[in-house]
Protein backbone atom coordinates (compact mmCIF):
# COMPACT_ATOMS: atom_id res chain seq x y z
CA UNK A 1 0.00 0.00 0.00
CA UNK A 2 2.83 2.53 0.83
CA UNK A 3 4.47 1.79 -2.27
CA UNK A 4 1.26 3.21 -4.04
CA UNK A 5 0.94 6.44 -2.00
CA UNK A 6 2.71 8.53 -4.48
CA UNK A 7 0.10 7.11 -7.22
CA UNK A 8 -2.38 7.93 -4.73
CA UNK A 9 -1.16 11.77 -4.26
CA UNK A 10 -0.45 12.36 -7.89
CA UNK A 11 -3.75 10.68 -9.32
CA UNK A 12 -5.41 13.41 -6.24
CA UNK A 13 -3.81 16.27 -7.35
CA UNK A 14 -4.57 15.46 -10.63
CA UNK A 15 -8.20 14.66 -10.54
CA UNK A 16 -8.60 17.11 -7.68
CA UNK A 17 -7.37 20.20 -9.18
CA UNK A 18 -9.01 22.57 -11.93
CA UNK A 19 -9.28 21.57 -15.52
CA UNK A 20 -11.83 20.65 -18.73
CA UNK A 21 -13.11 17.80 -17.16
CA UNK A 22 -13.69 19.41 -13.49
CA UNK A 23 -15.14 22.90 -14.89
CA UNK A 24 -17.47 20.92 -17.24
CA UNK A 25 -18.37 18.91 -13.96
CA UNK A 26 -19.41 22.38 -11.68
CA UNK A 27 -21.22 23.28 -14.12
CA UNK A 28 -22.95 20.30 -14.94
CA UNK A 29 -23.77 20.06 -11.22
CA UNK A 30 -24.87 23.51 -11.33
CA UNK A 31 -27.07 23.51 -14.25
CA UNK A 32 -28.62 19.60 -14.18
CA UNK A 33 -27.88 18.48 -10.15
CA UNK A 34 -25.69 15.33 -9.54
CA UNK A 35 -27.68 13.23 -11.03
CA UNK A 36 -27.77 14.84 -14.33
CA UNK A 37 -24.05 15.63 -14.16
CA UNK A 38 -23.59 11.38 -12.88
CA UNK A 39 -23.67 9.75 -16.58
CA UNK A 40 -20.96 12.80 -17.19
CA UNK A 41 -19.19 11.64 -14.07
CA UNK A 42 -19.23 7.94 -15.10
CA UNK A 43 -17.48 8.39 -18.79
CA UNK A 44 -15.25 10.35 -17.32
CA UNK A 45 -14.06 7.67 -15.19
CA UNK A 46 -14.14 5.15 -17.59
CA UNK A 47 -12.42 7.29 -20.39
CA UNK A 48 -9.49 8.27 -18.08
CA UNK A 49 -9.50 4.07 -16.91
CA UNK A 50 -9.31 2.93 -20.57
CA UNK A 51 -6.43 5.72 -21.53
CA UNK A 52 -4.45 4.93 -18.37
CA UNK A 53 -4.68 1.28 -19.35
CA UNK A 54 -3.68 1.81 -23.23
CA UNK A 55 -1.24 4.46 -22.62
CA UNK A 56 0.37 2.43 -19.98
CA UNK A 57 0.55 -1.07 -22.44
CA UNK A 58 2.33 1.10 -25.02
CA UNK A 59 0.05 3.99 -26.32
CA UNK A 60 2.02 6.41 -24.94
CA UNK A 61 4.91 5.34 -26.62
CA UNK A 62 3.29 6.55 -29.87
CA UNK A 63 3.57 10.12 -28.33
CA UNK A 64 7.06 9.96 -28.17
CA UNK A 65 7.41 9.01 -31.52
CA UNK A 66 4.87 11.51 -33.08
CA UNK A 67 4.80 14.35 -31.37
CA UNK A 68 2.77 15.96 -33.52
CA UNK A 69 0.06 13.82 -32.62
CA UNK A 70 0.41 15.83 -29.18
CA UNK A 71 0.21 18.76 -31.15
CA UNK A 72 -2.81 18.18 -32.99
CA UNK A 73 -4.86 16.63 -29.37
CA UNK A 74 -4.07 20.35 -28.00
CA UNK A 75 -5.40 22.22 -30.68
CA UNK A 76 -8.41 19.94 -30.76
CA UNK A 77 -8.98 19.76 -27.20
CA UNK A 78 -8.45 23.52 -27.04
CA UNK A 79 -11.42 24.06 -29.96
CA UNK A 80 -13.87 21.65 -28.26
CA UNK A 81 -13.08 23.72 -25.21
CA UNK A 82 -13.98 26.86 -27.02
CA UNK A 83 -17.01 25.01 -28.28
CA UNK A 84 -18.32 24.42 -25.13
CA UNK A 85 -17.76 27.71 -23.54
CA UNK A 86 -19.82 29.08 -26.22
CA UNK A 87 -22.71 26.52 -25.31
CA UNK A 88 -22.22 27.18 -21.52
CA UNK A 89 -22.40 30.80 -22.15
CA UNK A 90 -26.15 30.65 -23.15
CA UNK A 91 -27.07 27.85 -20.32
CA UNK A 92 -29.91 28.56 -17.78
CA UNK A 93 -29.93 26.61 -14.43
CA UNK A 94 -32.28 23.51 -15.09
CA UNK A 95 -33.05 24.29 -18.75
CA UNK A 96 -29.00 24.59 -20.66
CA UNK A 97 -29.07 25.90 -23.87
CA UNK A 98 -28.15 22.06 -24.66
CA UNK A 99 -31.24 20.35 -24.43
CA UNK A 100 -29.29 17.60 -21.69
CA UNK A 101 -26.46 17.40 -19.82
CA UNK A 102 -22.99 16.25 -21.29
CA UNK A 103 -23.86 11.73 -21.71
CA UNK A 104 -21.51 9.15 -20.75
CA UNK A 105 -20.18 8.66 -24.25
CA UNK A 106 -19.57 11.93 -24.36
CA UNK A 107 -17.48 12.57 -21.12
CA UNK A 108 -15.98 9.33 -21.77
CA UNK A 109 -15.03 10.00 -25.47
CA UNK A 110 -13.39 13.89 -24.32
CA UNK A 111 -10.59 12.38 -22.84
CA UNK A 112 -9.33 11.76 -25.79
CA UNK A 113 -8.85 15.08 -26.70
CA UNK A 114 -8.14 16.29 -23.19
CA UNK A 115 -4.81 17.41 -22.89
CA UNK A 116 -5.07 17.00 -19.10
CA UNK A 117 -6.03 13.51 -19.18
CA UNK A 118 -3.18 12.53 -21.98
CA UNK A 119 -0.63 14.44 -19.63
CA UNK A 120 -2.19 12.30 -16.62
CA UNK A 121 -2.02 8.83 -18.62
CA UNK A 122 1.57 9.35 -19.93
CA UNK A 123 3.01 10.29 -16.54
CA UNK A 124 1.18 7.81 -14.68
CA UNK A 125 2.70 4.93 -17.72
CA UNK A 126 6.48 6.49 -17.35
CA UNK A 127 6.62 7.04 -13.37
CA UNK A 128 4.06 5.03 -11.92
CA UNK A 129 4.36 1.42 -13.65
CA UNK A 130 4.92 -1.24 -10.54
CA UNK A 131 8.53 -2.40 -11.24
CA UNK A 132 8.98 -6.03 -11.55
CA UNK A 133 5.44 -6.55 -12.55
CA UNK A 134 4.11 -7.92 -16.16
CA UNK A 135 2.65 -4.90 -18.41
CA UNK A 136 -0.78 -6.62 -18.14
CA UNK A 137 -0.86 -6.52 -14.13
CA UNK A 138 1.09 -3.45 -13.93
CA UNK A 139 -1.66 -1.53 -16.06
CA UNK A 140 -4.46 -3.02 -14.48
CA UNK A 141 -3.24 -1.65 -10.61
CA UNK A 142 -2.43 1.79 -12.07
CA UNK A 143 -5.48 2.13 -13.83
CA UNK A 144 -7.68 0.89 -10.80
CA UNK A 145 -6.22 2.94 -8.59
CA UNK A 146 -6.21 5.88 -10.92
CA UNK A 147 -9.85 4.95 -10.89
CA UNK A 148 -10.50 4.83 -7.37
CA UNK A 149 -8.71 7.72 -6.23
CA UNK A 150 -9.89 9.98 -9.29
CA UNK A 151 -13.89 9.13 -8.91
CA UNK A 152 -14.73 10.83 -5.67
CA UNK A 153 -12.57 14.01 -6.82
CA UNK A 154 -14.33 14.67 -9.81
CA UNK A 155 -17.73 14.24 -8.23
CA UNK A 156 -16.64 16.69 -5.25
CA UNK A 157 -16.34 19.13 -8.44
CA UNK A 158 -20.12 17.97 -10.03
CA UNK A 159 -21.33 18.45 -5.70
CA UNK A 160 -19.35 22.02 -5.61
CA UNK A 161 -22.00 23.11 -8.87
CA UNK A 162 -24.93 21.54 -7.21
CA UNK A 163 -23.97 23.59 -3.40
CA UNK A 164 -23.79 27.03 -5.75
CA UNK A 165 -27.02 26.20 -7.27
CA UNK A 166 -29.05 27.54 -4.88
CA UNK A 167 -27.07 30.83 -4.74
CA UNK A 168 -27.82 31.00 -8.68
CA UNK A 169 -31.90 31.15 -8.69
CA UNK A 170 -31.57 34.87 -10.36
CA UNK A 171 -31.35 34.82 -13.76
CA UNK A 172 -28.46 37.05 -13.63
CA UNK A 173 -26.29 35.56 -11.01
CA UNK A 174 -26.71 32.02 -13.53
CA UNK A 175 -25.74 34.54 -16.00
CA UNK A 176 -22.65 35.63 -14.37
CA UNK A 177 -21.61 32.19 -13.13
CA UNK A 178 -21.96 30.72 -16.38
CA UNK A 179 -20.04 33.55 -18.62
CA UNK A 180 -17.36 32.83 -15.92
CA UNK A 181 -17.03 28.97 -16.42
CA UNK A 182 -17.25 29.76 -19.90
CA UNK A 183 -14.74 32.05 -19.88
CA UNK A 184 -13.06 30.06 -17.66
CA UNK A 185 -13.16 26.61 -19.85
CA UNK A 186 -11.66 29.19 -23.17
CA UNK A 187 -8.59 30.38 -20.38
CA UNK A 188 -7.93 26.77 -20.62
CA UNK A 189 -8.56 26.16 -24.12
CA UNK A 190 -5.56 29.13 -24.70
CA UNK A 191 -3.27 27.61 -21.92
CA UNK A 192 -3.36 24.37 -23.86
CA UNK A 193 -2.30 26.24 -26.96
CA UNK A 194 0.75 27.68 -25.80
Amino acid sequence: MTELLPLMTYCMVMSGTPGPNNMMLTASGANFGYRGALPQILGISSGVFVQTLLTCLGLGSVFAAYPMAHSVLRVAGALYLIFLAWQLSGARIGEARAPRPATYLQGALFQAINPKSWVRAITIASVFMPPGMEPVPGALLVAVVSLMVGFPCISMWALFGVAIRRLLTDPRKQRIFNLAMGAALVLLALMFLR
